[in-house]
């Protein structure tokens, strides 16, 4: 295992319930330079992506609760890192499915650790030389400024705090500037009412705005949901 590891080093996140192959892989890709974090199930995964910025995601198909497949099909709609996904399972079906759902590898397993890792640096090296269309890291709107992968708030330089999930609305708001966001998305594929994405809203436009009933920057646009204007 390399002595140390290099805090500009990519880091990923593994995410299996298998908790001897998470270990297994954890510890390979440790050895060979890359800063890891590992989860066991979709919803730790999420918490993790609020708090660490990632530049890549192993994720499991089989997994108790949400599967990968259904985690990386929501992963989508508001985040394009790159996606390895792993399975027990060869069916082509399967296989189709999951690439359907937008990941950006499959591996089968078992696997060859060299190989795994030989797929990662061509992801990452296609992505280093990707023109970027880039949203900054950084965004502002008023005397505001949002960090987006640390997902931190701030006014004039002073800290704001927030909730969670203020901060994951801010997230998919700072991703999707000038982009209205229907309601259902602002759920996070959570079964909830129009009426608690309308009190959440309200409630981060009172951390966010001069006036929070005349909102200049988190706006309501009518018959499709809101929509953040940087100005």
């Amino acid at each position: 295992m390399a002595d140390e590891i290099s805090d500009n080093a990519h880091h990923i996140l593994v995410v299996d319930d298998d908790l001897r192959i998470a270990d297994l892989l954890s510890r390979y890709l440790r050895s060979n330079g890359f800063r890891v974090s590992s989860t066991n199930d979709a919803a730790q995964a999420r918490h993790a992506m609020t708090h660490l910025s990632f530049d890549l995601i192993i994720l499991d198909v089989m997994m108790p609760g949400e599967s990968g497949i259904e985690f990386a099909r929501s992963l989508r709609k508001t985040n394009s890192i790159p996606i390895i996904m792993l399975t027990a399972r060869a069916e082509g079906d399967q296989r189709i499915e999951g690439l359907e759902s937008g990941v950006d590898d499959y591996m089968t397993k078992p696997f060859e650790p060299r190989e795994l890792l030989l797929r990662i640096k061509n992801i990452l090296r296609r992505l280093k030389e990707k023109p970027r269309q880039a949203l900054t890291d950084n965004i502002q709107f008023g005397d505001y400024s949002f960090h987006i992968s640390r997902g931190e708030l701030s006014k004039n330089g002073e800290p704001v705090k927030i909730t969670e999930k203020e901060r994951e609305l801010l997230k998919l708001f700072a991703q999707n500037p000038g982009k209205a966001i229907p309601r259902h998305e602002l759920a996070f594929g959570k079964v909830v009412s129009d009426r608690t994405i309308d009190v959440q809203i309200t409630r981060l436009r009172q951390k966010i705005e001069k006036d929070p009933k005349a909102p200049a920057y988190l706006q309501t646009v009518r018959g499709k949901g809101y929509i953040l204007h940087l100005h």
